[in-house]
């Protein structure tokens, strides 16, 4: 009986390991359209790829204007726009509320996963 007690408790071990395995996965940004460092056309959406599946009513982006042509002074502002989740659920997609005009933009994001740690980020680009 003894060993019997022996191989569930390695079972058991076991399984709580691998648990705790999956429970450290983070989300990590794979790739973002428009590139980081990228100057690209004015796009209608910028789109950030994921590791993990994300949890979407706790992961978000800010879209904000840090600088702009001629303006040294340009204090960053936020720009309008929405945040969703696509049919692909490692997918962030933020869509400005009007087309982006030339300057540099950053995307804040936060992505949480199945695991519930937050993760933060940047991505910057600029508009031709």
């Amino acid at each position: 009986m003894s060993s019997f007690k022996a191989l569930g408790a390695v079972a058991a071990l076991s399984i709580g390991l691998l648990l705790s395995t999956a429970a450290q996965a983070h989300p990590k940004l794979l790739s973002s359209t428009p590139v980081d460092g990228a100057t690209v056309a004015a796009p209608a959406k910028i789109e950030l790829n994921f590791s993990e599946k994300l949890t979407t009513q706790f992961s978000g982006a800010k879209l904000i204007m840090t600088e702009m042509p001629g303006m040294s002074t340009h204090s960053p502002m936020g720009v309008k726009a929405s945040v969703a989740g696509s049919d692909d659920p490692k997918m962030m997609v933020i869509t400005p509320a009007a087309p982006l005009t030339p300057g540099t933009y950053k995307v804040e994001w936060r992505a949480v996963s199945s695991d519930t740690h937050p993760i933060t980020g940047t991505v910057t680009f600029k508009v031709k």
